[in-house]
């Protein structure tokens, strides 16, 4: 019966935007809303308006990198760097402001596939109007959370690395028991058999419309992580060095740990930033998906 096949599915439906690309050798790109999409990562929370490139975070060193119109500022203090590196950094600032709004396109791009597979999966099983608009809300809700974040030009590592896939999971979580009712019914009333025709024709449909999805986010995916590596061949370029070091604000990504990340970094951190850390508009700090 392919209705309890359908109801596993409803957990994989939020799952969709991991999706492997192609079969056999090829190299897979994980589709996420996360910063090791392109095999980079960042530790830092970025803010990328008018007034230059912020990264800061709450543990680690340096704190917090600025820079615009090749000026460069690291830990609140403006640093000596040459010409060549202030046009790097003049380069930089452009390719951030450019690659953010299309960071958040993607983003709006897996809010719809995943609501997308979910509200097929739910359509297919119950039936319901009431949870396609349910799902519509959710959809929109989510879709309001990217405008309010990246569409401002801002990522924030709480919202998005891997949290935000999980707040889909979540939200698929919740219709398992409508479901579950929906099919017993059915079995109860002698209805099974036209909920699986249903299943199958839909499914169907669904699975074709699904997979053009992931192919267009793949395309767009592909697009966004030639700008990141030139963004991270700029910054090799740096001839600046931050306590001996070159500064790295965008890391390698290797067995899904960033380099530099330590077991407990977290737990050692040292004192937390000065109020200069903080951003500059509190009312606009980012805060978690809030569910009603």
């Amino acid at each position: 019966m392919r209705t309890s096949l359908l109801l596993s599915l409803l957990l994989l439906a939020a799952r969709s935007v991991h999706a492997q690309a192609g079969e056999g050798g090829k190299q897979h790109h994980r589709l996420q809303v996360s910063s090791h999409q392109c095999g980079l990562s960042t530790q830092f929370n970025v803010l990328a308006d008018g007034g230059g490139i912020w990264l800061y975070r709450d543990s680690g060193s340096p704190r917090e990198v600025f820079f615009h119109n090749g000026e460069l500022s690291v830990d609140h203090k403006v640093r000596q760097v040459g010409a060549g590196d202030a046009q790097r950094l003049r380069e930089m600032e452009k390719e951030a402001r450019v690659l953010m709004p299309q960071v958040a396109d993607v983003a709006h791009a897996v809010v719809d596939v995943s609501y997308d597979a979910l509200g097929g999966v739910v359509e297919v099983m119950t039936g319901s109007w009431l949870n396609a608009r349910k799902i519509e809300r959710l959809r929109k809700r989510a879709n309001g959370y990217v405008d309010g974040t990246l569409g401002k030009g801002r990522w924030d590592q709480d919202a998005f690395d891997g949290n935000f896939e999980k707040y889909v999971e979540d939200e698929a979580e919740e219709f398992k028991g409508s479901i579950a009712r929906h099919i017993l019914w059915r079995m109860v009333a002698g209805r099974s058999d036209a909920m699986d025709e249903r299943a199958d024709k839909m499914g169907d449909e669904l699975d074709a419309k699904l997979e053009a999805q992931r192919e267009a986010i793949e395309a767009k995916a592909d697009a966004l992580c030639a700008q990141v590596e030139k963004l991270r061949q700029l910054q090799d370029a740096l001839q600046f060095r931050y306590e001996g070091q070159p500064l790295q604000m965008l890391t390698p990504v290797q067995n899904g740990r960033r380099d530099g990340d330590v077991d407990g970094a977290d737990d050692d951190a040292g004192p937390k930033p000065e109020n200069g850390d903080k951003p500059r508009d509190d009312a606009n700090k980012v805060q978690t998906i809030q569910r009603k």
